[in-house]
């Protein structure tokens, strides 16, 4: 068993061992009855492959619908009388 490699019933008796190698060294992999089933990784590792690779602003700019014409001003008009 590699050292980044724990069975499901280590990963739960030393989870803080797994945690802590998570986020010294790599991410740990956990197994259930020999197949690969989770991942534990540091926050900082998490973040990296999360985050977007491009600004919201960016990537409405280059969307394909960029050029569709579609209106998106705001209506100024005051909102229409509801009864209560």
């Amino acid at each position: 068993m590699k050292d980044s490699t724990w069975q499901l019933q280590e990963a739960k008796s030393k989870f803080s061992q797994l945690v802590e190698r998570a986020m010294r060294e790599e991410p740990q992999i956990v197994t259930k009855h020999g197949n690969k089933a989770v991942v534990v990784l540091s926050f900082e590792e998490y973040a990296k492959l999360t985050r977007p690779k491009t600004s919201l602003v960016e990537f409405l700019r280059t969307s394909p619908l960029a050029e569709a014409g579609l209106d998106i001003t705001r209506n100024k008009e005051t909102p229409r009388e509801i009864d209560l």
